[in-house]
């Protein structure tokens, strides 16, 4: 599996983007995907997921403001981010789970939100 995330870039506090991932492969093994950040100094935590079924889970800190999806006939996510704050300032990666639970990831892409 091969994963190409797009759409980051610098955005002023109150702003919204949409990062897209565009995967191509085995993409029938995917089980889940989602986007993490890391940004300078700290882990890369987990920012939202999307499974198969639809489902979804967010970290708190994006509740209600970030929405992730996914368009299947494209094998494609979004992220699409919304009131964004200089907190979230980061690299996004993309990131899917087989069913075999083996992780790919993305390149990254950076999101820089000025306050």
């Amino acid at each position: 599996v091969q994963l190409v995330e797009s759409g980051g870039g610098l955005v002023q506090a109150g702003g919204s983007l949409r990062l897209s991932c565009a995967a191509s492969g085995s993409t029938f093994s995917i089980n889940a995907m989602g986007w993490y950040r890391q940004a300078p100094g700290k882990q890369r935590e987990l920012v939202a997921r999307i499974f198969s079924d639809g489902s979804t889970n967010y970290a708190n800190s994006v509740k209600g403001r970030f929405t992730i999806s996914r368009d299947d006939t494209r094998n494609t996510m979004y992220l699409q981010m919304n009131s964004l704050k200089p907190e979230d300032t980061a690299v996004y990666y993309c990131n899917a789970i087989s069913t075999a639970l083996t992780y790919y990831w993305g390149q990254g892409t950076q999101v820089t939100v000025s306050s």
